[in-house]
């Protein structure tokens, strides 16, 4: 055993990272769920939240997923999310107004989707500001 597994993160917009992976942690609905080489097949729920992975010349990386699905599958992981950024590529003010959207949204909510829609924005704008604020420390 290498210590080594496949990953593709696949965003809506672009090939978001492609190579040899050490570990992967992904926000699922039931918490984090790490991944390491030789994992069990499985199909994970990935939810809004920050992810982490460590690249084969052990460079650790941060990403804020939306809402997806990791498949893992004979030593091979593909990540499916909408969004995928990393934290210098965030937008502080953007993220902030995002949040800010979404508060005055469920202020004047007029449904439920309205309701998910609205919460789901704020739950990606907290974890954007969150990852940002990390990297601002380090």
């Amino acid at each position: 055993m290498n210590g080594l597994f496949d990953l593709e993160i696949l965003a809506a917009d672009r090939i978001f990272y492609q190579g040899k992976c050490r570990s992967l942690t992904v926000p699922s609905t039931d918490g984090s769920y790490g991944i390491l080489a030789n994992h069990e097949n499985a199909m994970i729920a990935v939810a809004i939240g920050i992810a982490s992975y460590t690249t084969e010349n052990g460079e650790h990386f941060e990403a804020v997923f939306s809402s997806g699905i990791c498949i893992v599958e004979n030593n091979r992981v593909t990540v499916l999310v909408e969004t995928a950024e990393r934290p210098e590529e965030i937008d502080r003010h953007h993220a902030e107004q995002d949040a800010a959207d979404a508060e005055e949204a469920l202020r004047n909510r007029k449904n439920i989707s309205d309701i998910k829609r609205a919460k789901a924005k704020m739950a990606r704008a907290a974890q954007r500001l969150r990852a940002k604020d990390r990297t601002e420390i380090d």
